[in-house]
């Protein structure tokens, strides 16, 4: 066979309308005999990641740039590679960069948790602030930290944990011959306010100084963040991140229905729990990083995925639209009020609001859950 670019082709996970020209256009098939390669080039989707990674590294670096000592933009990017005036370097790479680099990677693995969850789900509510793991790695910590039950672990080992009991149970209670999309929402909106209550009791019972800290943890914040907090976060997504990609594959196979994904060899509810595990450590070390910040699992993949004209939110688009929301809401939030530095999880929130009331009149609409 030729290793040439075959004709155009309709993609098979694309809605079922006729293939129009520019949907045609949209994306090419292609066949390589070595490597035996096969797969689809959608060069939309390659423009809007390489311009939502340029808008990601420009946000970033300006961030950067803003605190009690301003820095031009240019020393910022010097410092970054550790030259240019030594102050300057101490000043970005030991007190701005850990904290800009939480939002960064953050912002990265709630996005592909999120997009992993309503892929599965075929639902574009199904993210994981509404089934309840956030809020079971949020009740976990915040039990640490109000009861003293942290045992050494630190607060990613109890996001993990956390999180990672939630999604047992939800995925337990959710079970009946196999799981489906449904079934996992339904019950997972139930755990999560049962994790809500609980940590809202956990709060209430702790002391002046304990819930004062858990509170400001509980909206998602990033201020104060060290190396101790990135270190984590990027060994995970350095692991998950991967796999997330491996599964793509298989996890689109999923969107054609059990029945169909089941005959093309896919062994679903295997992969449905490998989705659920990977996006558990995502959004658990996330969470412990950074406190469970609102709206972007949720919010982030939606955009992603109408910017890409895509049938589900592809990851590595969602991964950069995440870290963009995260890192713009950071700076909004320590310039919004002169002299405070507002939590950044009340940024996402007012923003990702509107996106959530979106997405709940376009479901009701299509008289569906997604």
């Amino acid at each position: 066979m030729s290793d040439s670019p075959s004709t155009l082709a309709k993609s098979p996970l694309d809605s079922g309308t006729s293939p129009t020209p520019e949907r045609v256009r949209s994306y090419r098939t292609f066949r390589l005999a070595v490597p035996p390669v096969s797969g689809i080039f959608r060069p939309r989707l390659v423009m809007l990641s390489a311009v939502l990674a340029t808008a990601t590294f420009l946000l970033f670096c300006w961030g950067l740039t803003f605190g009690d000592y301003p820095i031009a933009f240019a020393d910022v990017v010097r410092a970054l590679v550790g030259t240019g005036d030594p102050g300057t370097v101490l000043v970005v790479q030991e007190l701005r960069l850990p904290r800009s680099l939480v939002g960064l990677l953050a912002g990265i693995a709630f996005a592909v948790s999120g997009a992993l969850f309503q892929t599965m789900t075929r639902n574009p509510l199904a993210s994981p602030d509404m089934i309840g793991l956030t809020q079971g790695a949020g009740t976990a910590v915040v039990a640490g930290i109000v009861l003293g039950w942290d045992g050494g672990l630190g607060t990613q080992a109890l996001g993990l944990l956390g999180a990672l009991a939630t999604a047992l149970i939800v995925y337990a209670l959710a079970w009946r011959r196999g799981t489906t999309g449904y079934r996992i929402i339904l019950i997972g909106i139930g755990v999560a306010w049962i994790c809500t209550s609980a940590t809202d009791y956990l709060v209430a019972k702790g002391g002046r100084f304990e819930a004062q800290a858990a509170l400001g943890w509980l909206v998602g914040n990033l201020n104060g963040r060290t190396w101790d907090q990135v270190t984590p976060l990027a060994v995970v997504l350095a692991v998950l991140l991967p796999a997330a990609l491996l599964l793509g594959r298989l996890l689109r196979t999923l969107q054609l229905g059990d029945d169909v994904a089941t005959g093309l060899g896919t062994r679903v509810q295997f992969v449905r729990l490998s989705i659920l595990l990977t996006g558990v450590g995502l959004i658990a070390f996330a969470t412990a990083s950074a406190g469970p910040v609102a709206f972007v699992a949720l919010a982030a993949p939606q955009i992603a995925q109408r910017l890409a004209g895509t049938a589900w939110p592809p990851p590595v688009a969602s991964a950069l639209t995440g870290a963009l929301m995260v890192l713009g809401s950071d700076l909004i939030a320590r310039t919004l009020v002169p002299g405070t530095e507002l939590p950044v999880g009340i940024v996402t929130g007012v923003l990702g609001a509107p996106v959530l009331l979106w997405l709940l009149v376009r479901v009701n609409r299509a008289g569906s859950g997604g």
